[in-house]
């Protein structure tokens, strides 16, 4: 199997979430324009990167009690979590969570230490410095209530995420992002084929390669797109998290094959003193 299967179902537009051909093609017209001159490009998970928290985690605090029953914990199956949280969402629906509930609970999640410097330090740089995108396996209404509470929504100029929205019963209602071939990754999302497949496109849009390519991320699903990235290009792991640790795994055991240079950090601040280095190479 393999992770370099091609995306055919975002739109192009500032969130990606998969919807029909018609749809896709009406948001491509209407998607914003993204400057081609954009020296880098950025790429940030949400859970446990942005914010110090997993998001999923937070909203069981909007059921009574604060906890989910241990029926409805043991259906979760390994590499099948978003099937998992639809279950939960529907669970949290049934006990009454509204979407102002869920809402006021994302809101609250802090922010990764340092990770606001870094978003300022990212605004206040020139237009034709950084393309920045999010790429997370939460949710569309998590990440957006977030980012819009703080400020930070528009920074980013695309979000890859899975799509969650209210039904007319008042239940959030998650799909996965899309189905592909990688073995290492959960069914619904495979970051390197978002990824590749975005720089791909990009590239091609844009006539020419990104000097760089700068990957922030925690988890072990942050490993598999940091390993497509090429020896000029950064993968900041958060020190000790999972994704850090299977690149020191994979230098051990497999010299050469991670290629990216490999910078940890514990707060954000630290990003930002990498990247003050780069841009002004």
């Amino acid at each position: 199997a393999s992770c370099f299967q091609t995306l055919t179902s975002e739109p192009e537009a500032d969130v990606f979430l998969p919807q029909s051909p018609e749809r896709a093609c009406t948001m491509a017209s209407q998607g914003p324009h993204i400057p081609s001159d954009k020296r880098f490009i950025i790429f940030f998970d949400f859970d446990e990167t942005i914010v110090d928290e997993t998001s999923d985690d937070q909203v069981v605090q909007t059921v009574p009690g604060q906890y989910l029953p241990t029926w409805l914990k043991d259906t979760y199956h390994p590499g099948r979590y978003n099937e998992y949280m639809q279950r939960v969402l529907g669970y949290l629906a049934e006990q009454g969570v509204t979407e102002s509930d869920i809402r006021a609970v994302m809101e609250k999640i802090p922010a990764t230490p340092g990770m606001l410097t870094l978003f300022q330090f990212l605004r206040t740089r020139p237009q034709t410095d950084f393309e920045v995108v999010l790429l997370s396996d939460a949710n569309s209404f998590f990440i957006e209530s977030w980012l819009r509470r703080t400020g930070a929504r528009a920074l980013f100029h695309r979000i890859f995420t899975n799509p969650a929205t209210f039904n007319k019963d008042g239940r959030l209602v998650l799909r996965p992002f899309h189905s592909h071939d990688c073995p290492r990754c959960p069914v619904n999302l495979c970051k390197q084929v978002v990824l590749r497949d975005y720089i791909m496109r990009r590239t091609q849009e844009r006539g020419r390669p990104y000097q760089r390519v700068f990957y922030v991320g925690d988890g072990a699903n942050d490993f598999c797109p940091a390993a497509s990235l090429g020896p000029r290009d950064v993968a900041f792991a958060r020190r000790d998290f999972p994704m850090h640790r299977l690149i020191i795994e994979t230098h051990e055991s497999m010299p050469g094959q991670f290629k990216a240079v490999t910078v940890p950090w514990v707060s954000a601040e630290e990003v930002v003193e990498r990247l003050r280095k780069h841009v002004t190479e």
